[in-house]
């Protein structure tokens, strides 16, 4: 398909193989099925906490209740399962057989994490539709006892909220590009998760250090600031959840730039990993 290594050509197909092999292999990892039914019952007791909200509207609380749960515990399931994925062929030895055949390790990483992305994509799709459901229900019984409230109709915009699922997959997508990325050259399960770990928390913190260090009169530093804002993705772009439950809306360009963002960051970091893995020894 155009480009060609030792003689074999680049392969959609051989990739899609290792993605769906991936997938399989994900699916049935007990910490999928552990983590998937432990948020669905968290989003779907939001409701059963409502009484907690410290004042906020209830439908707000529900609503970021049910995103912080699918942000926490996607964010575990993409680092553990992309490690977890990823060193099982390794210890296996099974990543030899699967090199030792015409196949790029452009496939091999790729395919890896489309596998993951896929899972993590089930995971969102599932949360999100919950979600979706228990606000309806929560909203519909709240126009019916409180109709003076909503004098312009619905508060939730339920595309909205579709598009802060689709935003939170990519971001976990960006995640597992950086989980991959450290997989490639690192030894161990343990080392990895770590690792991503301490990134996830700098990614998401990163905007910090920009805020505090943009202001000194050090040009050099500032620069240096700056330059790091692009080496770390900045995960505070994803979090628009509090315009899904008040009303406002989500403003289409600000969702695909998002978009781009994060694809442009797995693109990169994809490259990358596929660069050390290629000059890592199996």
């Amino acid at each position: 398909m155009g480009m060609t290594t030792g003689g074999v050509p680049f392969s959609l197909t051989r990739l899609l193989i290792v993605a769906g092999n991936t997938f399989t292999e994900a699916v049935r990892q007990k910490l999928f099925n552990f983590l998937l039914l432990l948020a669905v019952a968290l989003v779907a007791s939001a409701q059963f906490f409502r009484e907690f909200n410290f004042g906020s509207s209830e439908l707000k609380f529900i609503s970021d209740f049910g995103l912080g749960a699918m942000v926490f515990f996607g964010s575990t399931l993409t680092i553990a399962a992309t490690a977890q994925l990823f060193f099982s062929e390794i210890e296996n030895r099974t990543a030899l057989t699967i090199l030792a055949k015409p196949i790029w390790r452009t496939e091999f990483i790729f395919g890896k994490f489309l596998g993951v992305f896929a899972v993590l994509g089930v995971f969102c799709a599932l949360t999100t539709l919950l979600l979706a459901g228990l606000l309806c229900s929560r909203e519909n019984s709240l126009m019916a006892l409180h109709p003076d409230a909503f004098p312009g109709g619905r508060i939730i915009h339920y595309g909205d909220l579709m598009a802060m699922g689709m935003l939170q997959w990519l971001k976990f997508g960006v995640l597992a590009a950086i989980t991959l990325l450290i997989a490639s050259f690192s030894n161990t399960n343990l080392y990895t998760v770590v690792m991503s770990f301490f990134m996830l928390v700098i990614c998401h913190l990163q905007y910090l250090a920009h805020d505090t260090y943009a202001q000194v009169a050090s040009l050099p530093l500032r620069l240096l600031v700056r330059l790091l804002g692009y080496v770390f993705p900045n995960f505070q772009v994803f979090n628009l959840a509090d315009q899904v439950a008040t009303g406002v809306g989500l403003d289409a360009g600000v969702v695909l730039r998002v978009a781009g963002y994060a694809l442009a960051y797995i693109a990169v970091i994809g490259g990358l990993a596929v660069y050390s893995f290629r000059n890592r020894e199996i």
